[in-house]
């Protein structure tokens, strides 16, 4: 419905446009200018949702990662359990091999519960940890503010349009309060490590101060680090200021979007051992499933085997 609210807005705006003899010189320009703001729009919307594409078919990717270790280990128990029938059909003189055949049974259905736990216990704490990062940030700086979750690790990406000033590592004005926000939730988790990582697009830098995309790239990791620990009174042991230049890209720097997406600062936050487990520990109990809970459906529930 948004997409096609901006459609309409782009068409009235073209058929006004093609009218400039009925409003004045300013007023064209005016119009004109609406236009030009509403195709950028629509084309940050589009990057958007194609970014969205992208983490969905990820994590469709790592479901169907899981998907197919259970589907082996359910063939695998079948195998088994169909070796334990034919030894047991024979002559007693087969006990001990279907000792070992009961053991290798309970211990491939021991694993495929593990597999699901460690999916179930995975899936919470992504929840928990972007959950808590994205609790205070509004949804207008959540377009310039991108937060995600890998295998515990934070990556917080913030847009260069967003926190520098044009073509510099100043810190603008109105970084300062998505900052503020930020460094708040870094204190809230004070043992865990930051890494500020500046990034550029390919475009050469013409700056008689700066050398190239490297210099650009860590002098905005540093310009980030210094705010939070001047400003903000993050504890400086804990920073690190980085730069990756222009060779870290996550889009192609062959369109305008892609370099738009390349130009930003990712603040990645890593938690210690500890922090794991406490984590984990805080993950909703209906999202994650334990040995004595019901197993998920879609799966047969195996259970272990007794010894003759």
């Amino acid at each position: 419905m948004k997409r096609l609210s901006l459609y309409m807005g782009l068409a009235m705006i073209a058929a006004t446009l093609l009218l400039p003899g009925c409003v004045g010189t300013r007023k064209y320009r005016t119009l004109q200018e609406n236009y030009d703001a509403v195709l950028l729009k629509e084309r940050e919307v589009s990057a958007r949702y194609q970014d969205v594409q992208r983490q969905l078919s990820s994590a469709n990717t790592q479901i169907k990662s899981f998907e197919d270790q259970l589907a082996s280990e359910r063939a695998n128990v079948k195998a088994l359990q169909d070796a334990l029938d034919k030894c047991l059909s024979s002559t007693n003189q087969g006990n001990v091999n279907i000792s070992k055949l009961v053991d290798e049974i309970n211990a491939s259905n021991r694993y495929i519960q593990h597999l699901v736990n460690a999916k179930n216990k995975s899936d919470s704490l992504n929840m928990v940890l972007t959950n808590n990062l994205t609790r205070s940030l509004s949804r207008e700086e959540m377009q310039d503010v991108d937060v995600q979750v890998l295998k515990g690790v934070v990556y917080i990406s913030l847009s260069d349009n967003m926190l520098y000033k044009s073509g510099s590592y100043e810190i603008s004005e109105q970084a300062g309060e998505t900052l503020s926000k930020i460094a708040k939730i870094i204190m809230d988790y004070s043992d865990y490590e930051v890494l500020v990582e500046g990034n550029t697009d390919n475009v050469p830098i013409s700056q008689t101060n700066i050398r190239n995309n490297w210099d650009l790239s860590a002098l905005r990791g540093s310009s980030v680090v210094q705010a939070l620990q001047n400003e903000y009174g993050v504890d400086p042991k804990r920073l690190t200021a980085a730069g990756r230049g222009e060779y870290n890209t996550v889009a192609s720097n062959d369109t305008e979007s892609g370099r738009t997406r390349n130009r930003r600062t990712q603040i990645i936050i890593t938690p210690k051992l500890d922090q794991f487990m406490e984590l984990i520990d805080k993950a909703p109990e209906n999202e994650a499933t334990t040995a004595t809970d019901s197993v998920p459906a879609g799966m047969t529930e195996v259970l272990p085997i007794e010894q003759p």
